[in-house]
Parts: structure tokens; C-alpha cells; sequence
């Protein structure tokens, strides 16, 4: 597997120096500065390129050229948007960057309340408490009908909660969840928003009348429509399951479990339409079994994010170690070199360690844990090439 990183560009505190010191061949990055919905351009694209293979590195995937929330809910200027995502990857291909992950949650990405969870070490890492979502959804987003998707249990608990936390607790639970973990992904919310609940409200409010059908059957017009330049310039397309596996806020999320994967590949059944096998977001679903999935989905898959979650009771879960969880890294990395051998791979969301709290990294994305969960896969891969040499295990 090739050995990737998730990069931010240029004013990224982590420079590519570095990375090649630690190991990275490939670089995961986007152009971070273009808005959501506006064209790549040959020269934006072929500037950043030069620059990631001025230092020895190649620009191996794109994560992300964000799909538009219009183009999910299928607002009024769909078209004019997916004609620009088009323009957008036959760019990317002329140039040679021929792998786009995308997701296709609505409104919000990945998901946690807690940023800097900690561990008996002394590191932290990332983690959802469902009582503090739930909290979050009907104390502090109000939204209509948030209820109905709680038990009474957890009803009882959030109300037990809504006695004691403070002020302070639910700044930062608002900051966490729509803002910190957001804009640097997905752009909807950005730090320094005046009302992020506000605005926050009115992009589900988009969402008031597309339910789960209506979402698959608009990411299969989106998929239909890009196709035909993926097939020209070589490109090939994988979706990020959602993050976490279960529908959240009332949203429909699609990505979520096998069946989900089976139909969205089925439904646009071609080779250039794949998926990023995220063993993190989908061993968050206790539903979820990442060897099976890899096993069955191999052949469709682009790229692969090597982290791992533990369950916990009550619905939460952690960011474990990457030698640990519900991931099965090692069985993973077995299966993909076995089934599709060479495929790219990043580690993800490392733990703050270290001095990373005091860098200001992305959420998930601190240096060091990352250097650090980088190391245990490259030995797991270690492992499995000796086997697939000396043994023939594979």
C-alpha cells in the first residue's frame, strides 16, 4: 500500500520535509483555498502539484472536491454545479491526479463531541457521547421532532444533564460539533461565524423534504452525470461512508453499511465509481464488520483510511489505537494487498500527543499521533509483505 498523508496546503504547520523525513510517499490534499462549487483550474492544480513534487512527493488523492449541499438536496442550481465539478475533474485528470474522495452526507461530516477525550497516558484523542449529541440536538439546536430518535432512557439522561452543564460546556459542544470539526472540512461553518447555530439550522432546513430515497436517487443523477468524464480522463471516484454509520438530526445518511455500499455501487455500476474504505467511520457502527466489508468490497475500492474505533456502552465511541478496535487494521491491510494490492492509504485522526494540543492542527490531525499510528501500520504492513513473501499466506 502506498503510505499517504492528509496535507492542508501550503500554510500547513506540518511541511512536507517533515513528511518525507517520516516516511510519506503520497500526498491527500485538496485546493483548500478554492471556494465550494468553483472550477480547478489547470494552473491552480498543476502550482500545487509542482510543489508537492518539488519536495519528492506526489499528489496521489484529492480529499476533497466537496460535492455541493445543492447538489444533494437538488437545489435550483444543481446543474450549473455539477458542471463545474466536471470541469473540476477533467482538470484533476489532465494534470494526472486521478483519485477524488467525496462524501455525500447532508449538512454535516464526521462527528464527535469531544475533542481531546483523554487516556490514562496522557495523550487524547477523538470521541461521541451520544447523551451530549443528544443534548446538543434538542437542548441546543431545538430541533423539531429531536425526541422521537432518543429512548426514554436517553431523554431521561439529557434532562438529568441539562441540570448541571454549564454555559462554558455548551459553547464548546456547539464549537465541536459545527464548527472546529466542520469548516476545514466541508466549508459550511467557519470559525469566526456569528450564529453558527443559526446558520446551522437553515442548512437542515434544506433538507426538510429530501428523505432517504430522494438522497440516494440524487447521488445517483450526481454519479450518472460525472461518469462520463471520469471514464475520459481516468479518474476514479470513491465515497467516504458517513462518519458516524447511522442517520444523525433527522438527516438521511446512505453510506452507512453493507447494503448502503452494494446499492450506490450498483446503482451506477462502473469501475471508475468506488469507495474509500474508512475502516474508522464504518467499525463506528457496531452493525459493521471491516473484514467482511473489505473482503466483499475490495475491487471497488480507491482508498483506504487505516484508523480504528472501540464501542463503548450507551452508543459512544473512541478513537482507539491503531493496534486495537474494531478496525482490524492488520486483517485489513492483509485483505487489500491480497485483493488490490498497492492502493493508497493514510492513517487518520491520531492522537494529541506531546505538544500537539498547543499547535492548533486540525481536529484528528496532529503530527505526532499521527507519526505514531504511521509507524504501527507501516510495521502491520511489514508483517504482511513477509508473509505474503516468505510464507505465502496471501
Amino acid at each position: 500500500m502506498e503510505k499517504t498523508w492528509r496535507w492542508f496546503g501550503k500554510k500547513d504547520k506540518i511541511t512536507l520535509p517533515m513528511l518525507r523525513q517520516i516516511g510519506v510517499e503520497g500526498i491527500v490534499t485538496a485546493l483548500h483555498e478554492v471556494p465550494n462549487g468553483e472550477i480547478w483550474t489547470v494552473e491552480a492544480i498543476n502550482d500545487l502539484k509542482s510543489y508537492i513534487e518539488s519536495y519528492g512527493l506526489r499528489w496521489s488523492v484529492v480529499e476533497s472536491l466537496p460535492v455541493c449541499e445543492a447538489i444533494k438536496y437538488a437545489g435550483t442550481e444543481r446543474e450549473q454545479l455539477i458542471e463545474n465539478y466536471k470541469v473540476s475533474l477533467a482538470n484533476l485528470g489532465k494534470c494526472g491526479v486521478k483519485t477524488v474522495c467525496y462524501n455525500f452526507m447532508p449538512v454535516i461530516d464526521w462527528i464527535r463531541t469531544d475533542l481531546h477525550y483523554p487516556w490514562p497516558d496522557g495523550t487524547s484523542s477523538l470521541y461521541y457521547d451520544r447523551i451530549r449529541f443528544a443534548y446538543f440536538d434538542i437542548k441546543i439546536l431545538e430541533r423539531e421532532g429531536a425526541e422521537k430518535d432518543y429512548t426514554e432512557e436517553e431523554l431521561h439522561k439529557v434532562a438529568e444533564l441539562d441540570k448541571v452543564i454549564t454555559e462554558t460546556e455548551k459553547d464548546d459542544l456547539i464549537d465541536t460539533i459545527i464548527v472546529k470539526t466542520q469548516g476545514f472540512v466541508n466549508g459550511n461553518i467557519k470559525e469566526g461565524d456569528k450564529n453558527p447555530v443559526a446558520i446551522f439550522k437553515r442548512l437542515l432546513g434544506l433538507y426538510k423534504d429530501i428523505d432517504r430515497d430522494a438522497l440516494r436517487e440524487n447521488m445517483r443523477y450526481f454519479l450518472s452525470a460525472i461518469m462520463p468524464v471520469c471514464e475520459e480522463y481516468g479518474v476514479n471516484m470513491c465515497v467516504h461512508p458517513d462518519d458516524p454509520p447511522f442517520q444523525v438530526l433527522g438527516l438521511p445518511r446512505i453510506v452507512t453499511n453493507e447494503s448502503d455500499i452494494e446499492w450506490f455501487l450498483n446503482a451506477v455500476d462502473n469501475p471508475h465509481n468506488g469507495l474509500t474504505f474508512c475502516a474508522g467511520s464504518l467499525s463506528a457502527g457496531a452493525h459493521n464488520d471491516t473484514r467482511e466489508l473489505a473482503k466483499k468490497f475490495a475491487g471497488r475500492t480507491h482508498f483506504v483510511h487505516l484508523r480504528s474505533t472501540e464501542a463503548m456502552p450507551g452508543g459512544n465511541f473512541i478513537e482507539s489505537s491503531h493496534l486495537s478496535g474494531r478496525g482490524h487494521l492488520i486483517d485489513l491491510i492483509r485483505i487489500f494487498e491480497k485483493e488490490n494490492p498497492g492502493l493508497p492509504m493514510r492513517v487518520d485522526h491520531g492522537r494529541m500527543m506531546l505538544g500537539d494540543e498547543d499547535k492548533g492542527y486540525n481536529p484528528g490531525y496532529s503530527f505526532h499521533g499521527r507519526m505514531l499510528a504511521l509507524a504501527q501500520v507501516e510495521g502491520m504492513m511489514a508483517v504482511v509483505d513477509d508473509e505474503k513473501q516468505l510464507y505465502g499466506l496471501l
